[in-house]
């Protein structure tokens, strides 16, 4: 005999709720338009799709300004400093919107800062009526059911992480021919400036068939290139169709099967993470597109142990040169973080170091920001801003040159183009190279969708153009 929780008989109830909601066009009808604004990472961009995707059976169609919809949803990143403000005056403006033109809009919070802060939102800000953490937003249908039943203010944050991709709709509704696909979610490995772990939880892999039945969907849409997403994508584990363990290497090849699926790519990766059966996989499968991201975030080793990154520059130095080993054309991305606690000029200086040595053709570099709650927040010899500043200029002045002389290196040079869309001129087509550049070149409409050669002719530090091959 099979029994039902009273926690789930509420679910139930709300899912009923939401489907007769849906049915009655004095509530919702198939004109309630969503608008969701998305801050910070790959994967709050694919749970903002996500988002869509689970409120489009219910009647909710997406539009591009809040002024248009009847229910907003800020998709929040926690990462850097002064984001909840952000947030908070977002909400401001959309409060002031809604009290002159639109009472009856509905508002939401998902994402990290909705997680970390979930009750301090609904105290501060009235206008909220919905908080979801980035584990629950698959409970929007029978979350707008109670709004609309007024029991209250809703609050979703648990973690469950299995629960949400089990319940999202099978189908996604995607626009153009590249698409990110998240693996993994989760951190375990507590960098002392981090929040990640505390707002999305403990690393979890998603099983392969789910992750290849998404993947055949993309296809079937016209998807090209997949992104494989997650907090620490390169920790991926899951059982494989012959029972086995398969990490991300193998789960690649697996993908790589797909038709229609024409280029793949992986992001983020962890130094600690980035095993020999991978690098493996770098070399030789030639879907795999030569570009990867790795972030070292400094090149001290006293700055790495503080961090808690659990690898030394060393370390990260010789995973280098076996990747460039195994694909000696792939290019490097990293994350840099200046004046984290403790930091001193000499361990700047290595930073510096590790840069002129490695070489990068792109980057991502902050300052580094006080997060409440992680152990950076309460270590002494915090760095003054204006040290921090002077650091981070130096460090984007190399990096930026850097960027530079890889795209500078590439003139001449042919490369495979996916053609995205238009570009800003008459006749001139717009894609991304194997590298991830902006590609711009003239060329017919017809060819957008299509994997074309270009041979590059100028470069400058964020884009590439060329002429078809």
């Amino acid at each position: 005999m099979t029994t039902t929780s009273p926690r789930d008989k509420n679910a139930s109830r709300d899912v009923e709720e939401a489907a007769i909601i849906a049915a009655k066009p004095d509530v919702i009808s198939n004109t309630k338009k969503v608008f969701i604004k998305t801050y910070g990472c790959q994967m709050n961009v694919y749970d903002s799709e996500r988002m869509a995707d689970v409120l489009a059976p219910i009647g909710y169609a997406p539009v591009e300004t809040p002024d248009q919809a009847d229910l907003v949803i800020l998709n929040t990143c926690h990462i850097r400093e002064k984001a909840a403000e952000k947030v908070y005056s977002e909400l401001g403006r959309i409060r002031q919107h809604k009290e002159a033109n639109k009472p009856e809009m509905k508002v939401a919070v998902a994402g990290c800062v909705a997680q970390a802060e979930g009750a301090e939102i609904m105290r501060r800000a009235p206008v909220v009526d919905m908080v979801l953490g980035p584990q629950t937003y698959h409970k929007l249908p029978e979350m707008i059911a109670k709004v609309h039943r007024k029991s209250g203010e809703v609050l979703e944050t648990e973690f469950d992480t299995i629960e949400k991709f089990d319940s999202l709709p099978k189908t996604r509704n995607v626009k153009g021919f590249s698409a990110f696909l998240t693996v993994q979610e989760g951190c375990d490995k507590f960098c002392t400036f981090c929040v990640v772990p505390y707002t999305r939880g403990a690393e979890v892999s998603r099983p392969v068939d789910q992750i290849v039945m998404e993947a055949r969907d993309l296809a079937a849409q016209g998807v090209r290139e997949i992104t494989l997403i997650g907090q620490n994508v390169d920790a991926y584990h899951a059982e494989g169709p012959d029972g086995s363990e398969w990490g991300l290497g193998e789960l690649i090849r697996h993908v790589a099967l797909i038709g229609g699926i024409d280029r793949i790519r992986f992001t983020t990766s962890h130094p600690r993470d980035m095993d020999d059966a991978l690098i493996k996989v770098i070399g030789e499968e030639p879907k795999l597109m030569p570009y990867l991201h790795l972030p070292i975030q400094s090149g001290s080793n006293k700055i790495l142990r503080a961090m808690n990154r659990d690898h030394t520059y060393d370390h990260y130095k010789q995973l280098i040169a076996k990747i460039r080993a195994a694909r000696p054309e792939i290019a490097l991305s990293g994350d840099f973080i200046v004046g984290f606690p403790g930091e001193t000029e000499a361990d700047f200086e290595q930073t510096m170091k590790c840069v002129e040595e490695i070489g990068y053709a792109s980057s991502f570099s902050f300052k580094y920001s006080i997060r409440p709650g992680t152990p950076g927040a309460s270590m002494h010899r915090q760095v003054p801003e204006d040290v921090k500043q002077d650091r981070l200029v130096r460090l984007q002045a190399l990096l930026y040159k850097q960027q530079e002389e890889h795209n500078k290196s590439l003139i001449g040079k042919t490369l495979s183009v996916l053609v995205e869309g238009k570009g800003r001129k008459g006749g001139q087509l717009f894609g991304r190279s194997p590298y991830l550049t902006g590609t711009h070149f003239d060329g017919p409409e017809e060819l957008i969708g299509q994997i074309v050669d270009v041979r590059i002719e100028e470069a400058g530090r964020n884009s590439l153009v060329g002429v078809l091959a």
